[in-house]
């Protein structure tokens, strides 16, 4: 059986609010052989670990991420929403490592200061108001830290993902050397099961997918992609995705994962 990576979606999740630095370094912490992150732009051209379009859902804001510049996004609570806040003893109330909104600058120093070799998943949200100017920024600031394309023997490892196949091809230009996901809701259209297009080697399928279209995993790889599905979080469908062998599982509780696999 293929011993798949384990990664956090938008960190340890399940346990602490998504995309905030705590929910990154539990994950870290716990062995997660890597995390993913969205990102979005902000009004002033920063890169933010935001999930939606909108605040409404993960901060005590509203209206647009895209909208906002990163000092207005950064007088917000972030972390409170969540159920770890009402767990939180009445003394020891979440810190700003819980609630801070969480630039992708701050999260790639914390992966490059986790001493330990980890890989990071970045995926470029769309439709945005700044198109291609996601990908443009993300590659830029990517080789500023070293980070746009494979190096052996470097720690830290970075992988673009995308649902747009578009984007996914921006990323192939920009920086042809960094390993692309195209993310799958639904199968490509006019393509043979299997296939990818703009050759990108690595499927991101949901596991909504997975279910439904149980011959879609060994397609994938008989073609000669790797697969990386989200998010496994019930044990049911992790053993789903460990018998159908998959190389990568995103979950929200990569703790979980980790003891199923005896790590």
């Amino acid at each position: 059986m293929t011993v798949p990576l384990v990664f956090a979606h938008r960190g340890a999740s399940y346990d602490l609010p998504e995309h905030t630095l705590a929910a990154y370094l539990r994950a870290i912490e716990e062995g997660a052989d890597g995390l993913e992150c969205d990102v979005r732009l902000t009004r002033d051209g920063h890169l933010v670990c935001v999930h939606d379009r909108r605040l409404d859902r993960t901060s005590n804001g509203s209206g647009l991420v895209s909208a906002r510049t990163l000092a207005e996004l950064d007088a917000l609570d972030f972390g409170s929403w969540h159920r770890a806040a009402t767990l939180a003893e009445d003394d020891a109330p979440l810190d700003e490592s819980h609630t801070r909104l969480l630039t992708l600058e701050r999260l790639l120093d914390a992966v490059l200061d986790a001493g330990r070799p980890v890989r990071l998943l970045i995926e470029t949200k769309h439709p945005s108001r700044y198109r291609g100017e996601v990908e443009r920024r993300l590659v830029a600031l990517l080789r500023r830290y070293g980070l746009d394309e494979p190096r052996p023997g470097r720690p830290v490892q970075v992988t673009v993902m995308s649902f747009s196949p578009l984007a996914v091809r921006r990323v192939r230009e920009l920086a042809p050397a960094l390993p692309t996901v195209l993310l799958l809701e639904v199968l490509p259209r006019l393509l043979p099961l299997g296939r990818l297009p703009f050759g990108s080697r690595i499927a991101g399928p949901g596991m909504g997918l997975v279910r439904a279209r149980p011959r879609l995993v060994p397609a994938l790889r008989a073609a000669g992609n790797a697969v990386y599905v989200w998010t496994v979080n019930e044990p049911e469908d992790l053993e789903l995705v460990l018998e159908a062998g998959v190389d990568g599982v995103i979950t929200d509780r990569p703790a979980h994962a980790l003891a199923r696999l005896g790590r």
